[in-house]
């Protein structure tokens, strides 16, 4: 298979990330839980592909990871969503000197599907406020992204000088309410940096970036707002009951 979804396949009618050009659902791959879905890419022209992963509203476990060759995986994440409808997973892997096979495994039980979609065309890029505005996260250190409720979604940018990049990327919403965690591994940070979309519907939505490899490892990390709903309050929204009168006491 050359990047092209099998047509005998059962289709998913579920949410994908909105990104310029959006993927039809028609052209999603449903993906049990257990089972493993590759998608190969012979032509050394495919430097790109874009995954995206969705569910129908149940949460998403998932493995992805890029074969290069016999035992050579030069990128792999593990990938979780609490609701894959509200939160689709939409990734840029870089695959240099094919040919490149993606592989997807759903690592969550029978009785949570998902559908995934893996393009060459059209594949997202960061903006121009994404890659010029970068911050250097040191082996070890994290930093926090908080997010106006008007953000509908955030763009993360991370990448090294050449070193092996080793992160993890945490959606919280609420003191330690993980919405969606990303835990990456990349052989060659300036090669095959790691760009993605997080969908951050609501408010008190904050994006945290660990740094999991060593001290000698640092990394440069861009998060920056990507879509914006003008029609969200910002201001805050007061709740509870109002009770006047009655006694006090000290």
């Amino acid at each position: 298979m050359s990047g092209v979804a099998p047509v005998g396949n059962a289709r998913y009618q579920g949410g994908v990330m909105p990104t310029r050009q959006p993927l039809t659902a028609d052209s999603s791959i449903l993906v049990q839980g257990g089972s493993l879905r590759t998608w190969s890419y012979r032509s050394p022209s495919v430097e790109q592909v874009q995954v995206v992963l969705s569910t129908e509203g149940r949460p998403l476990d998932a493995d992805i990871e890029l074969w290069h060759g016999p035992d050579n995986t030069p990128c792999k994440m593990r990938v979780y969503v609490e609701n894959g409808q509200l939160r689709p997973f939409s990734a840029v892997v870089e695959t240099p000197r094919g040919p490149n096979t993606v592989a997807i495994r759903n690592i969550g039980q029978v009785e949570f599907p998902l559908a995934a979609n893996v393009v060459a065309d059209n594949v997202d890029q960061p903006s121009p406020e994404c890659t010029s505005s970068s911050t250097t996260i040191q082996g070890g250190a994290l930093r926090t992204y908080p997010f106006d409720p008007r953000i509908d979604s955030v763009q993360v940018l991370l990448k090294t000088d050449g070193r092996p990049l080793n992160a993890r990327i945490e959606l919280l919403q609420g003191p330690n309410n993980n919405k969606q965690v990303i835990e990456l591994y990349t052989e060659d940070g300036c090669d095959r940096p790691f760009f993605c979309y997080l969908v951050t519907p609501g408010s008190g939505n904050v994006v945290r970036i660990v740094n999991t490899a060593p001290v000698e490892f640092p990394m440069t990390a861009s998060v920056v707002a990507h879509s914006i709903n003008d029609e969200m309050s910002s201001s805050a929204v007061l709740g509870g009951d109002v009770v006047f009168g009655g006694e006090f006491s000290r």
